[in-house]
């Protein structure tokens, strides 16, 4: 009888032992690019890492607040239609990237002024939080300078 118990004892953690499947970094991706571009700020913040950075030319955030109000919040009403071409993609179980290049419409500074088109090069760093949820935790932009659309 001792020897059943253990058999199942051992069945049962052989069970309850999961493998993690690797992210599927397009789809998380998608689901930033496509909040983002709904204007859902909610949405956008709730995906960001509590310790996510942001980098972009000279200019570096830290931590969920301060993106979420200097990067998110600021940037999120001046920019449309944001797209992303893959260069580099790679995916495990807790921490996946991706990089390539961007484009996106910039809305005119003041009245009377034309639109613009922002490109650059972008990364965007996933990591697995303790819940099992995959957050944003780096993102980076390098643009070029805006051209009159």
């Amino acid at each position: 009888m001792k020897t059943i118990i253990q058999i199942f004892a051992l069945a049962l953690l052989f069970a309850s032992c999961k493998k993690s499947e690797p992210a599927n970094v397009e789809a998380l991706n998608q689901q930033f690019i496509q909040a983002w571009n709904n204007k859902e700020t909610d949405k956008v913040v709730a995906l960001l890492d509590d310790n996510v950075q942001f980098l972009q030319g000279d200019t570096r955030f830290t931590g969920k607040s301060e993106v979420a109000e200097k990067w998110v919040r600021a940037t999120l009403p001046t920019i449309s239609n944001l797209k992303t071409s893959a260069v580099s993609t790679e995916a495990g179980t807790q921490i996946a990237y991706q990089a390539g290049t961007f484009s996106v419409d910039v809305s005119p500074e003041a009245p009377g002024e034309p639109a613009g088109l922002g490109e650059g090069n972008f990364m965007l760093l996933w990591k697995k939080a303790a819940d099992e949820s995959w957050k944003l935790s780096y993102a980076q932009l390098e643009d070029l300078p805006v051209k009159v659309k």
